[in-house]
């Protein structure tokens, strides 16, 4: 599977209970097609003390994998959420671009 996402791309998710939010990839995983983004889809984990790894037990929360078809991108230069483009430059350098403005993604 092909993803348009990379790792520390801001990303704006479009559906679900974190409708609306941004956020910064954190991890991509390719081969589920989902994505971790930061402070979106937080779940609770219960953890059991783990002495020899100093874990303390208790509730923890963190992120749970999203979907990557339930966000898109952020262009950097102009602020909006597009889709991603690719072009091919000199020397058969390949580049992703905003659909709107025509700007490089990083």
């Amino acid at each position: 599977m092909r993803l348009f996402v990379k790792k520390n791309d801001t990303v704006l998710v479009l559906s679900g209970r974190d409708r609306g939010k941004r956020g910064k990839v954190l991890k991509v995983q390719v081969r589920e097609g989902t994505l971790i983004v930061e402070k979106v889809n937080m779940i609770k984990r219960h953890t059991r003390p783990n002495p020899q790894k100093q874990i303390k037990g208790g509730i923890v929360e963190r992120e749970a994998a999203i979907p990557a078809s339930r966000v898109m991108v952020v262009c950097p230069e102009c602020h909006m959420p597009t889709r991603v483009g690719r072009i091919v430059a000199e020397g058969g350098v390949r580049h992703r671009v905003c659909r709107k403005c025509r700007g490089t993604l990083p």
